[in-house]
């Protein structure tokens, strides 16, 4: 039996799987809340309670850096050690992931249902795939081929610097300058950077706020949900306005991303966003914010373009990370 886990900073999603049934059939599947808990060990404690299992194997997909056998969770106070982990609960292989590194290994294990392609595309068949995560933070991970099969990587590319494409973004740039110092992506291209944009359009004077909004953001404990459900159902020009400079950023991402790394066997757009604004992603200036790259917008037309569906992405991707290295 192995251990699979999607460790974030909401929750934690740990799931029992037989090698047997392959990595999308738990034989147990447990969601916990990440912040009632003050280590993934007290989790994994939890989990195991009763089963009478002792897993051969475990791996983790965690929303952080990995170094070495060890990681601290960007959102929690929590540093999780492989080692510590093998020792408390006498498991032989312990592994950690990042969590984007996750997700890309489960993409060579996606089905057609799994996923939306956006752009069809001319994929090359051991083409460098990449990895676009915007959810509450902004993931990015690439997928490149040796001996027969993919091998994921991750990065931390998300808190490179956002480098602005138009006029508009050259002034939110400014404004979020001022406010953070460095401004990275993913405070403009996240669910954590939507409420950025829309206090630059509300500030910057164009686009009046209803007093409902108002009032409802104010009471709200997150306020991004409310501002991408009024600009989907187009109640509000400001938030109408907050998706499309956050749609085109993240166009803008996707392009810089697959021109990094060459990306010709496909870009995956995952994280909890996408799937949320599909009908907003189909819009043309989405693939052509992508593709605006000078001499490079050919090569980046014949990429591929998908939109992960599978919300477990990072639990299976830990889970296929234990069933690759048992058959390595």
């Amino acid at each position: 039996m192995i251990l699979a886990g999607d460790i974030g900073g909401t929750k934690t999603v740990l799931a029992l799987i037989s090698p047997d049934d392959g990595g999308k059939r738990p034989v147990r599947e447990t969601r916990f809340v990440s912040g009632e808990y003050d280590s993934l060990e007290a989790i994994v404690a939890a989990f195991l309670a009763g089963t009478h299992v002792s897993p051969e194997m475990a791996s983790f997909g965690v929303a952080g850096p990995v170094i070495g056998r060890q990681a601290k969770i960007t959102n929690l106070p929590w540093v999780i050690s492989a080692d510590t982990v093998r020792e408390t609960f006498g498991i032989p292989t312990v592994r950690l992931l990042n969590d984007l590194e996750a997700v890309a290994t489960a993409v060579p294990h996606l089905a057609q249902e799994d996923l939306c392609t956006l752009n069809a595309g001319r994929p090359d068949a051991t083409g460098t795939k990449a990895v676009i995560a915007p959810g509450t933070g902004l993931g990015m991970s690439f997928l490149t081929w040796a001996d027969g099969r993919y091998h994921a990587h991750p990065t931390e590319g998300g808190h490179a610097s956002f480098a602005p494409a138009t006029p508009e973004q050259v002034e939110l740039l400014d404004y979020l300058a001022r406010r953070f110092g460095h401004v990275s992506y993913e405070r403009v291209c996240s669910g954590g950077g939507i409420p950025n944009l829309y206090n630059y359009l509300r500030v910057s004077g164009g686009h009046p706020e209803p007093d409902w909004l108002r009032q409802a953001l104010s009471e709200a404990v997150d306020p991004t949900p409310i501002i991408v459900d009024a600009a989907l159902e187009r109640r509000a020009e400001i938030c109408v306005g907050t998706l499309d400079m956050f749609v085109r950023i993240l166009g803008g991402v996707v392009g810089n991303m697959a021109l990094k790394v060459l990306a010709t066997g496909g870009l995956y757009l995952g994280g909890g966003i996408p799937p949320r604004i599909l009908s907003r992603l189909r819009q043309p200036d989405f693939l052509a914010a992508i593709t605006h790259k000078g001499r490079f917008s050919e090569l980046l037309a014949n990429i591929p373009v998908h939109v992960i569906l599978d919300p477990q992405a990072a639990l299976h991707g830990a889970a296929y990370d234990c069933l690759e290295t048992l058959r390595s």
